[in-house]
């Protein structure tokens, strides 16, 4: 059997018709609008009228990511196919693709080899619109928002001090940074401004958090666009713009159906990026998910420290959501370059790297299991070039604190390699009950939340507060936002705010620049290091080696 890519794989796939995949989940036919044959948008009135109880929901999350890989999106679905295999009623909740990864370097979200969900290039491509329809709203604020300065200003806002970008759902490193409003008086007033890449507005974070219409209204108009001459917050509804913000988004907020390669219920949903904003699809999509099925499986972006510290201190706390169980994914490749090796060195058996690098997955599990008190599996994706001995050895680590590690094939079996990872989940869903905690309480001051998720999460010995993160600290302490959770951007290959340290740091600590509001979405935005908010191409896009023939199949997608 030749190599297949994951386009192949995916255009292969006998899908079945939406309608019968909606059965499937227990959602009635009238609750579906369907886009096309195999997609779907869910009515959210159906939340109200079921009385079905919540399912146990598992989060599944990773080591720090590599180069090398670790497979987390292909785990989740790989995943909830194979409690599917072993009979249980199970719906997956994922996020959907931005279109810059997908066109850059980390391709689509789809999953990967026979653990995918389906149609593949329309989840990866424009699928339900939702972004566009976030890019339209985050826009016409902006537009407002401008158009009220060049009407005279009655607001006073000061334009040195406007926080709202434009966005596009591009890598485009060239909009980082623009003069806008040139041309003389007919056209505007000229300042510096810059765009975002969509899934960094902070639209996309509200979207994701709100729980029902007039809920996303009222934090739309929450939102701070900028300040005054005097330093006050001029918010979103003051620029009368919240109505029509909401009717761009009316269907953008209705969670999307597709399945799996294997037929499971799949609601793709929304899709911030995890080092910049919170990493987790939609509240409404896990809502749902979790009424339709008893298993629902659900991922959070890059590695435990990023993605699932926001999905459980944001999401969770807002939603009021507790997870039955969380799965760890590691690789023995991506161990071994956290130990030290060049990506070229993987394939080789090294135990002296694999020993290097394995802190970094013990102090995830370990998180997991001390900070959150949850149950907590590791799930070992393997591949063709580990030995039983490095295998073994991982086993070996994670037994001494308490957690079971399950080997994981569904790249290369789908729903079969997941079996006994799904007998573990359904084992620590029955059996082990957690004592769900968060890593701060949100009473305390806004440094001793950073610093709670510094020193237990990241294992850092402190926090550096640069003079500008300071007087920001203590603007927002004066505005009444001191009590919200704090979102912290770094970077997803460390446990620190430096790229270069890998496996598991000790003896650093992190350096917050700048710390901003997001005052719709409801938390607080604490930068460190260098965190681009508007990705760039890379020198190779994948997007040269995309292509559609006459019959309108796309190829080189991935």
């Amino acid at each position: 059997m030749g190599f297949k890519s994951d386009i192949e794989i995916a255009q292969e796939c006998q899908m079945r018709p939406i309608t019968e995949i909606a059965k499937v989940a227990h959602v009635d036919e009238k609750y579906i609008e369907q886009y096309g044959r195999y997609k779907a948008k869910v009515d959210l009135s159906l939340l109200n009228e079921t009385d079905k109880k919540d399912g146990k929901l598992i989060l599944v999350t990773a080591i720090t990511p590599t180069p090398a890989g670790e497979g987390k999106t292909t785990t989740t679905i790989g995943l909830a196919d194979g409690l599917k295999r072993i009979g249980k009623d199970v719906t997956v909740a994922l996020r959907e693709p931005s279109l810059g990864p997908v066109f850059g370097v980390k391709g689509g979200a789809a999953g990967g080899g026979y653990a995918q969900v389906v149609p593949m290039e329309d989840i990866n491509l424009h699928f339900t619109g939702d972004f566009h329809a976030i890019g339209a709203a985050n826009n016409l604020l902006a537009a407002m928002l401008d158009n009220h300065i060049q009407q005279g200003n009655a607001l006073n806002i000061d334009v040195r001090k406007i926080t709202w970008k434009r966005c596009v759902d591009m890598n485009d490193r060239q909009l980082r940074f623009v003069v806008n409003g040139l041309g003389g008086k007919a056209n505007g007033v000229p300042r510096e401004d810059g765009f975002d890449i969509t899934v960094a507005s902070e639209i996309m974070a509200v979207l994701c958090l709100s729980s029902s219409i007039t809920d996303l209204k009222e934090r739309l108009s929450k939102i701070i666009v900028g300040y005054t001459y005097d330093d006050k917050p001029v918010t979103c509804g003051q620029l009368n713009a919240a109505g029509a913000m909401t009717a761009l988004l009316k269907d953008a907020l209705k969670p999307n159906l597709v399945q799996t390669l294997e037929g499971t219920p799949a609601f793709v949903h929304g899709g911030p990026f995890a080092n910049i904003a919170h990493g987790c699809n939609s509240v409404m999509a896990t809502r749902l998910a979790l009424k339709m099925g008893d298993y629902t499986v659900t991922e959070a972006g890059f590695g435990a420290d990023l993605g699932a510290e926001k999905f459980l201190d944001i999401k969770c706390r807002m939603a009021g959501l507790t997870p039955d169980a969380v799965v760890v994914v590691a690789t023995v490749r991506a161990l071994k370059m956290h130990g030290g090796l060049a990506k070229t060195e993987l394939a080789t058996e090294d135990l002296v790297a694999l020993e290097k690098g394995i802190p970094n997955l013990l102090r995830h599990v370990s998180n997991i299991k001390n900070v959150y008190k949850l149950p907590c599996v590791v799930a070992v994706n393997r591949f063709p070039t580990d030995t039983d001995k490095e295998i073994d050895f991982i086993i070996a680590k994670c037994r001494e604190l308490g957690v079971n590690t399950v080997l994981s094939t569904v790249w290369a079996e789908g729903g079969k390699g997941g079996e006994e990872l799904a007998k573990e989940v359904v084992r620590l869903c029955e059996e082990e009950k957690g004592d769900f905690t968060f890593s701060y309480e949100l009473d305390t001051t806004i440094e001793q939340k950073i610093e709670a998720v510094v020193k237990k999460v990241y294992g850092g010995d402190g926090v550096t507060f640069m003079p500008n993160a300071k007087k920001q600290i203590a603007q927002l302490t004066e505005l009444g936002f001191d009590k919200c959770p704090v979102c912290i951007a770094k970077t997803q290959y460390s446990f620190s705010d430096d790229p270069s340290k890998l496996g598991a740091p000790t003896g650093f600590t992190v350096t917050v620049k700048n710390v901003k509001i997001s005052a719709g979405a409801g938390f607080i935005v604490v930068l460190t290091g260098d965190i681009l908010t508007m990705p760039g191409l890379p020198k190779s896009p994948a997007a040269e080696r995309i292509d559609v023939d006459e019959n309108g199949k796309i190829t080189g997608l991935f």
